[in-house]
């Protein structure tokens, strides 16, 4: 299983764009953790499908052009729950992160009883165990999708309308060893679409309304990806910045970051905010060595140095410059990044 040591691994992609107030954009590629930490040992996962199908007269709406009333319509869910696992299934083999991710094709609920959810038992969690050679079971236990369309004019025989679709989940993650403990995840998530309602294939127009089949198929597919998100470590695309001047040490401490050697970065950059009196000079260079310390997976000391950064900004600058937003929002994603109280850690006894 291709698991990471680091909880953060950082690659710079390269430089964005210079702008002529003295600030270098770059993209990094931040190694983001799973928001539910499985212990070392799960290497292979089942992902199931444990959720009766929604009746079609269940959870959509429609207004109609002329009335203010909402009546309720009908729309098929036949197969969105498979939609659902087994994206999360091919998403989770592309992260590379599990050894083995497979997708159990057996249908787990022979009731009828849509509104009831029912969780594995362990029983059945051992059998689908043994019989996929699984480390854990991840299961879809609860999925409620809703559409609700409003038409608003009618053009050349097409109505023109909005739709919003939400999306309710419920993933819990079963482990043999977990006393009892299960992880679980709920999702809610919503969408929304404008244009014309064309569905006879007849007419085309570059604002078109997916039907509600189609809606509710692209929310299941959303929701599996953030569900990726949760159960394993995924890149994300982040702009960074440092800050330039016509400073001896701040272009050294910049000719070492573009070569990807922080610590001599750093050094320099300290040097130069040793040597300061002035606070925004200062605040500048306390970005920098944050930014340094970020690269260098060093959390706590960039969340130090942001800090400083921000503090100077604030006590330098008007209360409404973008030094200060600017340097704010890098404090706060400094903190979420280094932050796991947001996350579940089944790894530790």
């Amino acid at each position: 299983m291709k698991k990471f040591a680091l909880h953060f691994l950082i690659t710079l992609t390269g430089i964005l764009s210079i702008s002529c107030s003295g600030l270098k954009y770059m993209t990094v590629e931040t190694r983001e953790p799973a928001q539910v930490t499985l212990p070392v040992d799960v290497m292979r996962i089942t992902i199931v499908n444990n959720v009766v199908q929604q009746p079609d007269d269940i959870g959509h709406y429609l207004t109609q052009l002329g009335r203010s009333g909402t009546e309720r319509a009908k729309a098929s869910s036949d197969s969105i729950a498979i939609y659902y696992t087994e994206a999360l299934t091919q998403f989770l083999n592309e992260e590379d992160y599990f050894q083995q991710v497979t997708f159990y094709n057996k249908p787990l609920r022979e009731d009828s009883d849509f509104f009831r959810e029912q969780a594995l038992s362990p029983e059945k969690m051992n059998d689908i165990r043994k019989e996929t050679n699984a480390d854990a079971v991840i299961s879809l236990d609860k999925l409620i999708v809703e559409t609700d369309k409003r038409e608003h004019f009618r053009q050349q025989g097409y109505t023109y309308s909005d739709m919003t679709g939400k999306i309710q989940s419920v993933i819990r993650a079963y482990l043999p060893t977990m006393d009892g403990k299960i992880p679980t995840v709920q999702y809610t998530d919503s969408l929304h679409w404008e244009g014309f309602d064309i569905q006879d294939n007849l007419a085309y127009s570059e604002m078109m309304l997916p039907s509600r089949e189609e809606a509710m198929k692209i929310l299941a597919v959303r929701a599996a990806e953030k569900m990726t998100n949760v159960f394993a470590p995924h890149w994300e695309m982040q702009d960074r910045w440092y800050y330039t001047m016509p400073n001896t040490l701040m272009r050294e401490g910049e000719n070492f970051a573009k070569g990807a050697d922080w610590e001599n970065a750093i050094n320099k950059w300290e040097l130069f905010y040793n040597s300061q009196s002035n606070k925004t000079s200062k605040a500048k260079a306390a970005s920098n060595i944050a930014l340094a310390y970020e690269m260098s997976d060093d959390m706590d000391k960039a969340f130090e140095w942001a800090k400083k950064a921000n503090d100077l900004f604030n006590e330098s600058t008007s209360p409404n410059s973008l030094e200060r937003k600017r340097s704010q929002l890098y404090m706060n994603e400094i903190e979420r990044r280094r932050s796991t109280t947001n996350s579940i850690d089944m790894s530790k006894d």
